[in-house]
Formats: C-alpha cells, structure tokens, sequence
C-alpha cells in the first residue's frame, strides 16, 4: 500500500516540472478569490469560469450575455464589469442560477498551474472541514497557493496548514509531507495555539494580502474571509469543461 502524500506548494512558480498527473489539486488564494467563488457557489451561482485575462473574459461576455462578469485587478472591481472580487458581492439573490466570468491577479493563473491535475478543488477558510473530507480518500494531494504577485502571503500559508494539521497530524496511518507542507503545518499549529488572544482575522490583517484589502477599505472582506467552516460545499474545477461547481452536484 501507498504512502499517502501531501505537497505544499507556497506560490505556484515553485511547482516547477512536478508532475501533478493522478494527484488532486487544491488551489488556495484566501484573499480572496477563493473564498469569493465559495460563497458563489454556495449562494447557488450555476458555475464560475475561471479566467486569465480581462479581454477573455469580455470575449466569452460578449457570447454569454446572461453571464455576470466578476473579479479584479489590482483589487479593484474592472470596468464594465459586473462584480469585483469581494465575496460580499456574490449573494444568492445576485448569482443563483448563473455563469460567472471570472478573473483575478493571481487566483485565477494558480488555478491554471494545475490543470494536469485528476481533480481541482476550490479552498478557502470558509470550507476548511469541507474540503477535508473530500480529500480525505485522495492518495496524493497538491496544495498551490496562489500568492500574491509572485510573493508567498501568510493568509495561503495558513490555511494551507491548516490542511495539512487536519489531514496529516494525527492521522492513524502516516502522511509523507514535502518541506512546504511542513512549513505551513508549523505556521497553522503556531498560529492556532494564539487564536484564544488573537483571532484569524487578525492574523489575516497582519499579512501583505490583508494589508492590500485594509488599504482599499475592504476590511470586511477579511472578517468573511476568516469565518471558518461557514459552508459545507467544495467548489469543483471541471479539467474538461474548466468550469467551477459544487462538487456534491456533479456525477462522481
């Protein structure tokens, strides 16, 4: 029997030539593309696309007219779209029932590093135990962490750790972690062991990603960010169609 195995990966550039074939990906960008397409897909929107550009994303617009556009750039809503990247913006009442055009600095290019993968998943603080059990039967788990402009940002760190600590530590049989699992392990149990003095949002604050979402007035959406396990759905990235779903509405 297999080893099974987690890698951490702190920014996507450090994939490098890794083979992701026949594993499960999950792609982390907690401030705050993630956490927005997990309230999307919560809030009953019929899939998110994930896209790299502004001008594909006004290209496929322009053939979905009844598709919201969402998403930013430099964190800020982009003109003539519909939505920014503030998971605020995404209730029920605005995206049930649609496709959401979506793209963001750096969400939206680690979820393209991953496309070799089996299974793409969507994590955020907001559906931590969710995806845990989902991945709870993978044999091999990538983690990528979206980052922020190229630059590894505390916010992914710890949630990726904080997969790692409900997967791996304490596990009944071990779980092979490479470095960057072990580094985000560390910086979750750390991390967990001050929330009685200082809560997630907080700590979320204090990260170059939280810094950026303060400067633009968006505090609030660090607050939401760091409500955990507030939604028990996984949003699921199609390989196939890359389209983004609650994973308990597709065919296994």
């Amino acid at each position: 029997m297999k080893t099974k195995r987690i890698d951490v990966f702190l920014l996507p550039a450090l994939l490098g030539e890794t083979d992701l074939s026949g594993g499960v990906a999950v792609v982390i960008d907690v401030l705050r593309a993630t956490t927005t397409i997990t309230h999307a897909i919560a809030h009953k929107a019929d899939c998110v696309v994930p896209l790299l550009s502004v001008d594909q994303a006004k290209e496929e617009g322009a053939k979905n007219p009844a598709a919201l556009l969402g998403g930013e750039r430099g964190g800020q809503k982009i003109d003539g779209f519909d939505l920014g990247n503030s998971p605020a913006e995404y209730p029920e009442s605005t995206v049930s029932g649609k496709k959401i055009l979506f793209t963001t600095t750096n969400g939206t290019k680690a979820m393209q590093a991953c496309r070799a993968a089996s299974e793409i998943f969507i994590a955020a603080f907001v559906n931590l135990t969710a995806v845990c059990n989902q991945l709870a039967e993978h044999e091999h788990i990538f983690i990528v962490c979206a980052g922020t402009e190229g630059e590894i940002t505390r916010e992914d760190v710890l949630l990726a750790g904080a997969i790692v600590d409900h997967l791996a530590y304490g596990a009944a049989e071990p779980i092979a972690l490479n470095d960057q699992a072990q580094i985000a392990g560390d910086a979750w149990l750390e991390a967990k062991t001050g929330l009685t003095t200082t809560t997630l949002a907080d700590r979320l604050k204090q990260s170059r990603g939280g810094r950026n979402v303060l400067r633009l007035g968006q505090q609030d959406d660090i607050d939401i960010a760091a409500t955990l396990d507030k939604f028990d759905v996984v949003p699921k990235l199609s390989t196939k169609s890359w389209e983004i779903r609650d994973s308990r509405n597709l065919a296994p």
